[in-house]
């Protein structure tokens, strides 16, 4: 275990066994439909996700990536902005936005509306996090990897001013690191 975290809140075997669970569950959900559905992945943390999920979806997928930040240092601060938009139209897409954590859920709340705005027909979530404590606006996903409690993690993508976002397991980082 890192020496900057307190406890880890689920080890790398957790995650590979539960993105399976996912892959297998959104496989059985769009295999009937026509157009197979197109994972956006919010840059950055949800990268080593995103890589563990794809192994275990048995459908021709694409996926792409938007950078949209709202955070600084450990708090959001509710100013979304779009650093990196896709790379292609999304019309008639079916959409599966791909993240790490949902914390707040303005990131989300935001992003989701620019995929109907630009014509996603539907537009789900899978999150590795859920951090329902932390919600101040009303949103779920549909399909959640682990429901965490109200603490600040690194880890499997989660990151702390850009660093931590290498460990195999998502641990709570230790105060002294950040008050």
């Amino acid at each position: 275990m890192h020496q900057s975290v307190k406890n880890i809140l689920v080890t790398h075997e957790q995650i590979v066994a539960r993105s399976k669970e996912l892959g297998e569950q959104i496989t059985n959900e769009y295999k009937n439909h026509e157009n197979k559905p197109l994972l956006v992945a919010l840059l950055k943390g949800s990268v080593p996700f995103l890589a563990e999920l794809i192994k275990h979806i048995d459908l021709d997928i694409e996926y792409d990536f938007m950078d949209v930040s709202s955070y600084e240092g450990t708090e959001s601060i509710g100013d979304i902005r779009i650093i990196k938009d896709l790379d292609r139209s999304i019309k008639n897409t079916e959409i599966i936005l791909v993240e790490d954590i949902v914390d707040t859920g303005r990131t989300l709340e935001t992003v989701k509306k620019l995929m109907v705005q630009k014509g996603a027909s539907d537009v789900k979530v899978v999150t590795l996090l859920d951090k329902p404590d932390r919600r101040v606006v009303d949103i779920t996903a549909e399909y959640v990897g682990f429901v965490i409690p109200n603490e600040f993690v690194i880890g499997f993508g989660l990151d702390f001013d850009q660093k931590f976002r290498n460990l195999p397991y998502v641990g709570v980082l230790k105060e002294e690191f950040y008050k």
